[in-house]
């Protein structure tokens, strides 16, 4: 059995607004920590992932080198972030989590799981968990579908 593309496509017309509300509850959060949606969002990125140097980052969150070496450079100003030089590219610094950077990270997600606490309180993990997976293939195939776009 196959799914309808008119199905997947009522998933995309539900995330569209979630982005837009989820970045807009997300900021609102992070003004009194100082930080902007894409520090938060490299800080994250490190954290997952470990040190990466900007080019690897940008991939990571599908945007350009040049945004997120204006986020590196944003991040480092406020301490958050380190430099060193990476083995395998002479050019291409890694990008490291100070330890001020990981205890805000640390303190701006657990606030974000606070505030989720009550929304999984009302859902069935297996419901989650498939959509979970139904967003990884909408990323993976929307992923394809540019990547084979002129």
């Amino acid at each position: 059995m196959s799914t309808e593309p008119s199905d997947l496509y009522a998933v995309l017309r539900r995330v569209r607004p979630l982005h837009l509300l989820s970045a807009r509850a997300v900021t609102a959060a992070l003004e009194s920590e100082q930080l902007t949606l894409g520090v938060r969002a490299l800080l994250e990125v490190l954290t997952d992932g470990g040190p990466a140097p900007v080019p690897a980052i940008g991939r990571t969150l599908s945007m350009p080198r040049q945004v997120i070496q204006r986020l590196v450079d944003q991040a480092h100003e406020q301490g958050l972030v380190t430099t060193r030089p990476n083995p395998a590219h002479r050019r291409s610094p890694l990008v490291d989590l100070t330890d001020r950077g990981r205890t805000t990270f640390d303190r701006v997600h657990e606030a974000e799981l606070r505030n989720l606490a009550a929304i999984a309180a009302d859902l069935d993990p297996a419901d989650v968990a498939t959509t979970v997976r139904v967003l990884d293939a909408l990323v993976a195939g929307v992923t394809r579908i540019t990547e084979e776009s002129p």
